[in-house]
């Protein structure tokens, strides 16, 4: 009976705008669902009953159409819209919003998902993770923090535990050396007291017992370039040199105000000798003490270009005599209780009666400046500029040199270098401008490090003055320091910065887009997997192959328009009274066929 299928044709109503109910219920009460996206119920007609197919056109007839009966609705499935919901800036920079199509991916117990929500966070392993505890894939970077492509790992951002640092590679200068200063004539100059050169115990003998030079108890006695010392008690000599383990402690000195540190050299016959006592340096004579005197306090006379400093020690017509750098800024200032002596039975402390004899000339700057090795370790190092010669047609000539205490070597001369100015007092040339730091300490070695006297913004000039300047006004190194921030760009890489103001790219968070969003199977939470109609994942960089960009320290709202979803249920409502009435009106017109019969 027609009557019983308007019954089914009712029925069909009530059960498709009933889950249009449950959908439009569903985007309602996710209205502020972070990233969540609306469905819409899509519906279709039932298959149609066929009572006449129609009837072509012909000679008595224009043709007839079909006379089809519908049987009502179905439930033809849902659709997902997944475009961009409105983004709010939350501050937080764990929280990223996307710009565009494409998903976080998700991994939790080794399971992949993936999602539009940003809502993470850092867990106690200092991993990204979202609020259901998922770990968000991204890429890694390896030893010199660059990206590592293609290979996705747990995004780790290592917050107070990562360290670095920086070694030095450049370092530029700034400042005016005065042209108009004076030229240099000498360094300063010490000599010790005259050593007793008198043999009495033979040729290449050391002297004999009792032999003093003026009456004194501290006599000292050069057979050679060996030192003795008078044991003071009338008795033989001891040998500085040979076995007696004398040290000699370096330490005191000045250069232009500023202290020299302490450096030890022993009088022993063998390495392995002074490695046991621990000292910086050793030898069996004076002249390998002057050898190391020179050393130690950064003094030099090689020539380069035919300029030359002019400093040196050496033991001269039996005395020891220390000539320092040319310059002003060179100028050393050094006292008898400098050098002193320990390990002597009944010797002298202080064996060298030091004497001023000049003071150092010459136009000449000094400044310091800290650099860093590998390992964050500070260094300082000292920069002299002295003026050396005056160019024939205009300019000025200046020779450098680099020292530093912290090399780990005895050679306190790290670089030496000329510099030329023109007439109009324009840098023009460096020779030789790097120097190189010794490390024992596990850095890098050696560390060397570029002076940059001109550049597009700073330059040393060579101009008339009252007097010279010089400062280091940038470098490039850092010390140690500790991630203590970060921030994630729009491409995904997560920047680091340290407490020593350096910054490193430390990951970059991973997305993947698919052919057909629409197939992802939602599993609830935010969260999507892979569905037989949506495709593989492509995994990539945010921003590439058309995907979406990040925007850091937000997150995406839910895309649900209340108004539309307001008018939508009065829709849904109203198909479902009216389907409900086409089943009352026909079980009516049933209950009058069933009165006929009474």
């Amino acid at each position: 009976m027609a009557l019983t299928s308007a019954f089914y044709t009712g029925l069909s109503g009530l059960d498709t705008n009933s889950r249009n109910l449950d959908v439009i219920g569903n985007n309602i009460a996710n209205v502020n669902t972070n990233a969540f996206k609306t469905s819409s119920a899509v519906f279709s007609s039932q298959f149609s009953s066929s009572l006449n197919l129609g009837s072509p056109p012909s000679a008595a007839s224009g043709g007839t159409n079909p006379l089809q009966i519908g049987l009502g609705s179905k439930f033809a499935g849902i659709q997902k819209n997944f475009n961009n919901g409105a983004i709010q800036t939350t501050g937080i920079n764990t929280n990223l919003a996307l710009e565009g199509s494409g998903f976080f991916i998700i991994d939790q117990e080794g399971v992949r998902s993936f999602s539009r929500s940003g809502a993470f966070t850092l867990n106690r392993d200092n991993e990204l993770v979202d609020l259901a505890g998922g770990r968000v894939q991204g890429y890694g970077v390896d030893a010199g923090f660059n990206i590592i492509p293609n290979v996705v790992q747990d995004v780790t951002i290592p917050l107070g535990t990562l360290t670095v640092a920086e070694a030095t590679r450049q370092v530029e200068f700034a400042g005016n050396l005065n042209a108009s200063g004076p030229l240099p004539t000498s360094g300063s100059i010490h000599q010790s007291r005259t050593f007793y050169t008198a043999l009495t115990g033979g040729a290449g003998s050391p002297p004999l017992a009792g032999t003093e030079i003026d009456g004194s108890s501290e006599d000292l006695t050069l057979v050679g370039t060996n030192l003795y010392i008078d044991d003071g008690a009338g008795g033989s000599f001891l040998a500085i040199e040979g076995g007696t383990n004398t040290i000699m402690t370096v330490e005191g000195i000045e250069k232009n105000g500023k202290d020299m540190g302490s450096r030890t050299f022993a009088f022993v016959a063998d390495q392995a000798t002074a490695d046991s006592l621990g000292v910086d340096a050793w030898g069996t004579t004076m002249n390998d003490f002057a050898t190391f005197v020179d050393e130690v306090l950064g003094l030099d006379s090689t020539s380069i270009l035919g300029n030359d400093l002019g400093g040196g020690a050496a033991i001269v017509n039996g005395q020891l005599v220390i000539t320092g750098n040319e310059g002003t800024a060179q100028d050393l200032d050094m006292e008898t209780a400098d050098f002193l002596a320990s390990n002597l039975v009944n010797g002298v402390g202080q064996p060298f009666v030091m004497t001023d004899i000049q003071e150092a000339d010459g136009e000449s700057v000094r400044t310091g400046f800290l650099v860093y090795d590998s390992l964050g370790t500070p260094l300082t190092v000292d920069l002299t500029f002295t003026k050396q010669a005056v160019t024939p047609g205009g300019g000025t000539t200046w020779e450098f040199v680099a020292e530093s205490a912290d090399t780990d070597s005895n050679d306190r001369v790290v670089g030496l270098g000329l510099v030329e100015f023109d007439s109009n007092g324009n840098f023009v040339n460096a020779t030789n401008n790097s120097f190189s730091l010794t490390r024992d300490n596990g850095a890098v070695t050696p560390l060397t490090i570029s002076m940059q006297f001109s550049s597009d913004t700073e330059s040393i000039s060579g101009l008339a003055d009252t007097n010279s300047t010089l400062t280091a006004v940038a470098q490039d190194g850092f010390p140690i320091g500790t991630l203590n921030e970060f921030s994630i760009g729009t491409d995904g890489i997560v920047t680091g910065t340290f407490t020593n103001g350096l910054t490193r790219t430390l990951a970059q968070v991973a997305l993947a887009t698919f052919g057909n969003d629409q197939g992802l199977i939602d599993l609830g939470g935010g969260r999507y997997a892979t569905g037989p109609a949506s495709g593989d994942p492509r995994i990539h960089a945010p921003g590439a192959f058309g995907s979406a960009t990040i925007i850091g320290g937000a997150l995406e709202l839910s895309n649900v328009d209340l108004a539309t979803e307001f008018v939508n249920l009065i829709t849904a409502s109203t198909g479902f009274s009216a389907a409900s009435r086409v089943i009352t009106t026909t079980d009516e017109l049933i209950q009058q066929l069933l009165a006929i019969s009474r």
